[in-house]
């Protein structure tokens, strides 16, 4: 039998430091915490010393211990961040068209996050219409979103999985070597279904004369399976930076449509090998499509109007209203989500493992899945590893030499090192990895709930870390496919 691949090394951290693992900043500000009690002990006041070493080591705590993921001191600031917008009124939303006012349907109308992207009409794409390009004002990309069909992958075997991420695999490292594309973000979203759809069906098509053993069987077969038989909707945020566009868009005439042909050349390859991915359909989207669903994703039970039969305008593309975000959830148009961050374990994962993460439990729940792939050049790639394995090796080396022990630990990090290396020799990528999986409900229920279904999901495959005091912004990152979901990259690799 197919042995199925693990997915290690994804718990790999970012910019991990050198220095006891503090990243170059830390040190600095403790370095610089220390020196007020070094210089109270060379004078010989020991009173000032005392309280130097008592505020120092306030200070040194404050920027070195981590609280959920988080270092205290930022911890603060973002606190301090989220009251001032609470109190100001600053974190709170209204549409104009809730508030009454005159507006231009054309003109996007988002919350947050959204704010600062702007959706502009891109040229023909192989005669399927004009597409919505997603431009990024703050990181300069420029993003296309496509709907997908896919069957799904909780029915295949073992061996299917197998192909599926070989191909994958495949997919990310051409994106790589191409250098145009360089982000891929992947959304999977719940329907919420109260069953009043099929309630009606079944209503219409009852034989009255059916018979009871038959009617009996039916029944049964609704109560056990009307929560399990969810359906789901799959989108794909393909997209390019202003840098790695701009060559190519001038040899194509420059400006907005110059950009636009130079992806539109990118898609059309990443076409085929999504179709090698068993996608039986993509539909990239133009603007009222992208509108409608940017607006499902606030609002899950949003219908389509009557007078909106060519899409959603712009206007209406996001939430009415919103009250400031609570510090552990976020309330939008009469829902209320809750939003984490995946956390890879050490030990590996399985293709498809976070197929558990959107079980949803109770109807009208919704669930929304996220997945941010941005692979490295080549450059970047053998600078990430390179630095990466120099760094496991001498920490190693040097807890050895002063008489430290060695864990197990430390010994699987510089394996995992010297194999990533290895690897990328051997053609392979490294690809930035991030995960978010949101939870929904009317604001009627309990929403802690509704998050402790998604936390018993988890339990036993992976960590959540529950994204507090951004809870706006995470709904984006997880249930909002316009690629927005990786921080920039700055500085050092991995």
């Amino acid at each position: 039998m197919t042995t199925p691949r693990i997915y290690r090394g994804l718990a790999h951290r970012e910019h991990a430091g050198w220095l006891m693992g503090l990243t170059a900043p830390q040190a600095i500000a403790c370095v610089l915490l220390a020196v007020p009690a070094v210089l109270a002990l060379s004078a010989g006041q020991l009173r000032q010393a005392a309280l130097a070493v008592v505020l120092g080591g306030l200070g040194i705590a404050l920027v070195v211990v981590p609280v959920a993921g988080r270092p205290a001191a930022r911890w603060v600031g973002h606190w301090l961040a989220h009251r001032l917008g609470t109190v100001t009124g600053w974190s709170a939303w209204q549409s104009r068209a809730a508030a009454g006012e005159c507006v231009t349907l054309d003109e996007p109308d988002l919350p947050g996050t959204l704010a600062r992207l702007s959706f502009v009409d891109g040229p023909v794409y192989k005669d399927r219409g004009r597409l919505c390009l997603v431009h990024d004002t703050v990181e300069g990309r420029w993003t296309a979103v496509a709907r997908l069909t896919h069957r799904g992958v909780g029915l295949t075997s073992d061996e299917d999985r197998l192909l599926l991420a070989a191909r994958l695999g495949t997919l990310l490292r051409a994106a790589g070597h191409r250098e145009v594309l360089d982000r891929l973000s992947i959304y999977v979203r719940t329907v919420p279904d109260d069953g009043a759809e099929y309630e009606a069906w079944r209503a219409a098509h009852q034989v009255p004369d059916a018979p009871a053993l038959a009617v009996a069987a039916t029944e049964e077969l609704r109560r056990t399976t009307a929560v399990a038989c969810v359906r789901h909707e799959l989108f794909l945020a393909a997209s390019a930076s202003e840098d790695a566009l701009r060559k190519p868009a001038a040899a194509a005439g420059g400006g907005i449509a110059g950009r636009a042909h130079a992806l539109y050349r990118a898609l059309d390859g990443l076409e085929d090998q999504l179709r090698g991915l068993d996608c039986t359909s993509i539909t990239w989207l133009d603007g009222p499509a992208l509108a409608e669903a940017i607006r499902t994703g606030f609002n899950p039970l949003a219908p389509r109007r009557p007078d909106e039969v060519d899409g959603v305008p712009w206007a209406k593309a996001g939430p009415s209203t919103a009250p400031p975000p609570a510090v552990r959830s976020y309330t939008h148009d009469g829902h209320t989500s809750v939003t984490y961050s995946i956390q890879m374990p050490d030990e590996g994962v399985l293709f498809g493992s976070l197929a558990p993460l959107l079980a949803v439990k109770t109807p009208g729940e919704r669930r929304a899945l996220a997945v941010h792939y941005e692979p490295l050049d080549a450059r970047a790639t053998r600078r990430a590893v390179r630095g990466d394995r120099q760094r496991m090796t001498v920490l190693r080396d040097l807890k050895a030499r002063k008489g430290f022990a060695v864990t197990a630990t430390d010994d699987r990090a510089a394996q995992e090192a010297h194999a990533h290396e290895r690897a990328v020799a051997a053609g392979h990528s490294i690809v930035r990895l991030a995960a978010a999986v949101t939870v929904t409900v009317p604001v009627g229920w309990d929403v802690e709930d509704a998050a402790a279904g998604v936390e018993n999901d988890a339990a036993g495959r992976f960590q959540l870390l529950r994204l507090e005091l951004a809870q706006d912004s995470a709904l984006v990152a997880a249930a909002i496919p316009v690629g927005i979901g990786l921080p920039r990259l700055r500085g050092g690799l991995l």
